[in-house]
């Protein structure tokens, strides 16, 4: 009879248990992670009676938890791209939300301000025009800082969500280390784990790799070993790794993540980021953000210094040369905290030709006595210790005085801070130099029929010396009247070299101290920084004069250049134009928004599906639960009758005495 009773017995305890793990399936369906159980039940060891094995009832194996790695891995990767493109998303629709506004973009402001230039050519001795000029240059200077200052804000925005991705990172880490731990303790017996426990870590687990993409590795007694990027590791068994943020060395607008050490964060690159938000914030701030910032600055700090250049070469309402019209472009420089605390090292980084700026950053580092210029695609400039003059490197002049010390290291940003530092250089507009700096004239005795163009400079007139400062007539002679080889104008002061060229494109050059060359009709004849052409046929001591312009309160001959400076290739090598370089960039940030969105969506179809697998297999199904419940609600009254019946027989026993 005790056999029977125990054999009721185990049948009652696992129907229970079957109960109450189908009523925890059903009170959990709506727990994120949780994971469908079933009771696995053996049958227990029969006993001998000689005619055969009589069995001795039922147990409980295992409570199995229905769980898939292969899947579980796919949704986590599906996870990790989704969060990584929507925080990508997210951040560069911002930027092509604010170039999209035309109230605030910077192609109208640019357009306005040519405008500008093209008006006060029209009208140059007219004040009103020239002040409109000047409006719509500080409406330009205006329009780059507010889109710069947005940009700023951005970055602001992005060290933020950085350093709270990083906190829940830590977070994170740290309940699945105590899990880890938890769950080490308690599976003593590998075939029983505590389920709920696994859940939980797994469920953890996804939700850290939606911050930051991690690889998970199996450990003793049931634990796991979390890293990310390249093998960089976060969570050994039930201890952390603890990331944290600091300043860069080289920019203190802008935050960087490492390791958490007693003696501060040591930085890890940015690439060790890979997958999830802080992936994808650190993705956008790296590939569009600093792209988008330097490549407005390049167009602030080109235009500055092209306009500038040309600028210097005319003449302003009170006769004196140009000056700069807009501010001076310094680039940034970043000097690394981490250097000696000796090093007196100084670097002056100035943009002097637009044409051959680029978008890049630089690195600039002190090794073996000199110095190592770094740009970002890997190009390498060295540069001599100790500099006696400056030296140009992609449109940019470097100047580095004072001692440096063996691995100090700078940062330079040419076009980083160029929009920010956009402005105007002048207020008064009597020092807008719209006139050339030279005027030309035939003389009023002449008897050919010779004519001279008005003539115009470039930057060798600025070169001490050059600079006319009294008229300079030009005389035309002929030796035989029947012989054309024997026409000369002579006159030249013989400072520097006369370069002739001909109408088909070839040159003749004449040496400095030459001051007679000979005529070709049509020729462009380049001196002292000044060009001009002489045609038609003059005759015999006919006068030519080229003197300084004392008349240019009308000319806008160098007006009329710097309008045209709008539609010439400047920028990115005389390969673009200023707008066409900003088009680029608006394209770009279009361009990659609509890839990011794309993206986003299908990576939502791609979680879905990826949650649909898993759920197939660990989801909770209430119909199938609800049929286990009755399942197992007649085994438990089943098992109370074997037990019922075993009384029974044990009571007639009984009642035979």
């Amino acid at each position: 009879m005790s056999s029977l009773l125990s054999i009721g017995k185990s049948g009652l305890l696992a129907a229970q248990t079957g109960l109450a793990t189908a009523g925890h399936n059903i009170t959990n369906a709506s727990v994120a992670g949780f994971s469908r159980q079933q009771v696995v039940q053996s049958t227990t060891k029969p006993i001998g009676i000689g005619v055969g094995f009589v069995g001795t009832g039922t147990e409980v194996a295992q409570i199995k938890r229905f769980y898939d790695d292969f899947l579980n891995k796919q949704l986590m990767g599906a996870q990790a791209t989704q969060s990584s493109v929507d925080a990508y998303y997210s951040q560069i629709s911002q930027i092509d939300n604010m170039l999209a506004d035309s109230s605030i973009g910077i192609s109208p402001a640019l357009q306005d301000f040519f405008k500008g230039v093209q008006n006060a050519n029209s009208t140059p001795s007219l004040p009103a025009a020239r002040d409109s000029m000047l409006s719509a240059a500080q409406t330009l200077a205006s329009r780059f800082q507010e889109v710069s200052g947005r940009l700023t804000e951005i970055q602001a925005g992005v060290n933020s969500t950085i350093t709270a991705s990083v906190a829940q990172i830590n977070s994170y880490a740290g309940e699945i280390a105590k899990l880890n731990n938890q769950i080490a303790g308690l599976s003593l017996d590998k075939n029983n784990p505590p389920n709920d426990l696994l859940d939980r870590r797994d469920q953890l687990i996804r939700e850290l790799n939606q911050h930051i993409q991690v690889n998970v590795m199996p450990s003793d007694n049931n634990m796991l070993s979390l890293s990310f990027g390249s093998g960089q590791p976060l969570v050994i068994g039930a201890t952390t790794v603890e990331l944290g943020v600091s300043t860069s060395p080289t920019d203190p607008s802008r935050v960087t993540v490492g390791y958490q050490t007693s003696g501060g964060v040591s930085a890890l690159p940015d690439s060790a980021f890979t997958g999830g938000a802080l992936g994808g914030v650190m993705k956008f701030r790296s590939e569009s953000l600093d792209r988008v910032q330097n490549s407005l600055g390049q167009m602030a700090a080109g235009l500055a210094a092209s306009f500038n250049d040309q600028h210097r070469l005319g003449q302003d309402l009170n006769g004196d040369l140009g000056g700069n019209f807009f501010a001076v472009t310094k680039a940034y420089v970043g000097y690394d905290t981490r250097n000696s605390p000796s090093s007196a090292a100084t670097i002056d980084a100035t943009i002097t030709n637009a044409s051959q700026l680029t978008s890049m950053d630089y690195d600039v580092k002190y090794e073996g006595g000199q110095y190592v210029v770094r740009r970002s695609d890997g190009q390498t400039t060295y540069l001599p210790d100790p500099m006696t003059d400056p030296v140009e490197i992609d449109g940019v002049s470097y100047m580095i005085t004072g001692a440096a010390v063996e691995g100090d290291h700078f940062q330079v940003r040419p076009t980083y801070n160029a929009a920010a530092e956009f402005k105007v250089a002048i207020t008064d507009r009597s020092k807008i130099a719209l006139a050339a700096p030279v005027a030309t004239s035939v003389g009023s005795a002449n008897k050919g029929n010779g004519t001279i163009t008005p003539g115009s400079v470039d930057v060798d007139y600025l070169t001490a010396g050059n600079a006319l400062t009294a008229p300079l007539p030009l005389t035309f002679h002929q030796a035989d009247p029947a012989d054309p080889a024997t026409r000369t104008l002579d006159g030249f002061p013989g400072t520097t070299d006369i370069v002739v060229t001909l109408q088909d494109g070839s040159s003749t050059t004449y040496p400095a101290g030459t001051t007679t060359i000979a005529y070709e009709p049509n020729a462009t004849i380049r001196f002292n920084g000044i060009t001009v052409t002489v045609a038609g046929e003059p005759k015999e001591g006919d006068v030519f004069t080229v003197a300084p312009n004392s008349s240019g309160v009308g000319d806008s001959r160098n007006g009329v250049l710097l309008a045209g400076l709008q539609t010439k290739n400047i920028l990115a090598g005389n390969t673009a134009t200023f707008q066409g370089s900003y088009a680029q960039t608006v394209n770009m940030v279009a361009n990659k928004t609509r890839e990011m969105q794309i993206s986003s969506e299908a990576s939502e179809t791609a979680v879905s599906q990826a949650k649909a697998a898993v759920q197939t297999v660990s989801g909770v199904n209430l119909d199938e639960e609800a049929a286990d419940l009755l399942r197992y609600q007649q085994a438990y009254q089943a098992a109370g009758k074997v037990m019922q019946v075993a009384s029974e027989l044990f009571d007639t026993l009984l009642s035979l005495r």
